[in-house]
């Protein structure tokens, strides 16, 4: 009897997926819940774990092919077939028995072990914990295996990150449950798997030498032979793996399970040494130590130089606790090296390397085109004397600091003022549904967020109806879970108009790019002071003013260009007379 691995359900508008990896060939010993494959669709990628413990009898669908939800993927041996392998494997020592005496003691150890080999198994994993891939949001189902941090062999503490996730919404580290040594890692990078699926095992430092040869136990218990006398006598094992091809062709219906018997045999050696397999996954990085996007990122924002840093993980590896420590050092040991000579230039390691994308990047890249391709897209761009603005925020920020706790910058007046804007011209709010405009009931402002994996958009709700001090809170806790890979997804979703403050990096103004189904896009360029014509007493005078660019990016099939400078005009004016004393909230 045999069971069906079928594609599940990977979100309400996903219908297919495409298989982009078999983890398991047929032949194969898997666990329930063990991943199988990989599966991509055009929202995000995944592993589909197996629903039994078993033996893969057959592979239905092939690498790079597409199939709909609820295909037949693979079929799943219940271990009915193992006695007849079990008998093959035992006719198979009698007949070289003459030849070699250590295999004639196997069958009697199989007489009486039978029972106490599954008593045995749960005594190599007994205090093993498995790590397994938490929810992520109510939208995500499966998340990509992007790095291990760790290695089997290594210690771990409690709470310190394993390894890397990455969704199409957000990158996390997965933390260990527990304290211990990693003993087994069952999905390997760039694997997708599902949410619940089994990433790894953490038990304690005696179960790491076992942990080697573990994956290979399952498959020896099924076929009949127990796992117990070979973790006792690993050097008696030694010589039957001189001899296998001997009997690999006497027992003609077990050649799935020849190569398995191998591969524990020739590990035994191994055992001894468990920790020469731990530096495989390494050899990509050529010594140098990892860092992952978040702490360069961070290392970038602070001015903090990595190759000075002495990480705390294991290994060495640098974490967000390193950076920020040498952010908080005294700078006036740094200021005679600035003032001696320039800072180092540094040299992205990605210089003169060819990345694949990232699953967001792939997604990013096709929305583009798409919605490129499917609408009309101009930009309007308007000049705004924020002066009063920047004098009002400037005699208010210490105290707002002090009662709300956040920082006031520019941003949140602009997403006031657009808000406000979007009530009275909904046109620039609404979507296309198609031969009909949507408009919406709440003005929901998507937020860029420039991070290491690329652009993400988290929204804030209901602007329209928040002050100032809200809106500056919820930006702030917004951008940071953002960039800290802490946001939900469904915070990702909903949005109706979108603001990105491309000013944060000193452009004046850009043109952005609208993204379906949304009609419009604000960006804010940066705030410069330079001389400007104002009017005194009548006359016109020379005068230090504080100017920023707005531009609005809109679909010209159902925004006019009258219907932008309106917006804008709006927006121009509401900033330019800086009354926000009754909306700052703080």
């Amino acid at each position: 009897m045999s069971t069906s691995v079928v594609l599940p359900a990977l979100g309400e508008s996903v219908t297919e997926g495409t298989v982009t990896r078999w983890l398991k060939k047929v032949g194969d010993s898997v666990q329930a819940d063990e991943g199988l494959l990989e599966i991509s669709t055009d929202k995000v990628d995944t592993e589909i774990p197996s629903p039994v413990s078993g033996v893969i009898e057959e592979i239905l669908v092939d690498e790079d092919e597409t199939v709909e939800i609820g295909a037949v993927l693979a079929k799943i041996g219940d271990g009915s077939s193992a006695p007849a392998e079990s008998a093959a494997d035992e006719s198979a020592p009698e007949e070289s028995a003459p030849a070699e005496q250590p295999a004639a003691e196997a069958p009697t150890q199989d007489e009486t072990p039978a029972e106490s080999a599954p008593a045995s198994a749960p005594a190599a994993s007994g205090d093993a914990k498995d790590v397994v891939l938490p929810e992520l949001g109510e939208s995500v189902t499966e998340g990509t295996v992007t790095r291990w941090l760790k290695q089997v062999g290594d210690d771990v503490a409690v709470d310190e990150p394993l390894l890397e996730i990455s969704t199409d919404k957000v990158d996390t580290e997965i933390p260990s449950p527990i304290a211990g040594t990693l003993t087994e890692i069952l999905v390997q990078e760039d694997e997708t798997v599902e949410v619940g699926a089994v990433l790894a095992r953490v038990g304690s430092g005696a179960a790491a030498a076992p942990a080697e040869s573990a994956p290979a136990a399952p498959a020896e218990e099924k076929a009949g032979e127990p796992a117990a006398p070979k973790a006792e006598e690993p050097k008696a094992e030694a010589p039957k793996a001189e001899e296998p091809k001997a009997e690999a062709p006497k027992a003609e219906e077990p050649k799935a399970e020849a190569p398995k018997a191998e591969e524990p045999r020739a590990e035994a050696p191994k055992a001894e040494e468990p920790k020469a397999d731990a530096p495989q996954p390494a050899p990509a990085e050529d010594g140098v130590t990892y860092v992952t996007p978040l702490v360069r990122k961070l290392a970038q924002q602070h001015g903090v130089d990595l190759s000075t840093i002495t990480g705390s993980g294991v290994g060495g590896r640098i974490r967000k606790e390193d950076v920020l420590k040498a952010a908080e050092a005294p700078k006036t040991d740094a200021a005679p090296a600035a003032a001696q000579a320039p800072a180092a230039v540094e040299v992205s390691p990605l210089r003169g390397t060819t990345q694949p994308m990232s699953r967001l990047r792939k997604v990013l890249a096709s929305r583009a085109v798409e919605s490129m391709q499917q609408t009309a897209q101009l930009t309007t761009v308007v000049e705004v004397d924020v002066t009063k603005l920047a004098n009002y925020r400037d005699s208010v920020k210490a105290s707002f600091l002090e009662k709300t706790g956040d920082k006031l910058s520019f941003l949140p007046f602009f997403a006031l003022a657009a808000a406000e804007a979007l009530k009275t011209f909904p046109i620039i709010n609404s979507t296309v549904d198609g031969d009909q405009i949507v408009y919406p009931a709440s003005e929901n402002l998507s937020i860029a967020v420039d991070t290491e994996r690329g652009l993400l958009t988290p929204v804030l709700r209901d602007a329209g109806d928040k002050n100032i001090a809200q809106i500056a809170h919820e930006i702030a806790d917004l951008a940071d879970r953002t960039r800290n890979n802490k946001l939900k997804p469904d915070e990702l979703a909903g949005g109706t108009f979108t603001l990105t403050n491309t000013g944060s990096r000193g452009a004046l103004f850009d043109t952005p790019v609208v993204f379906l189904p949304q009609s419009a896009i604000l960006g804010t360029g940066v705030v410069v002071k330079r001389p400007g014509v104002v009017s005194v007493d009548g006359k016109d005078a020379i005068s230090v003013r504080s100017y920023v660019y707005l531009a609005l990016s809109y679909d010209h099939r159902v925004v006019d260009g009258a219907d932008a400078a309106r917006f804008l005009s709006a927006m121009k004016a509401r900033l330019e007379a800086a009354q926000f004393e009754g909306q700052l909230g703080a």
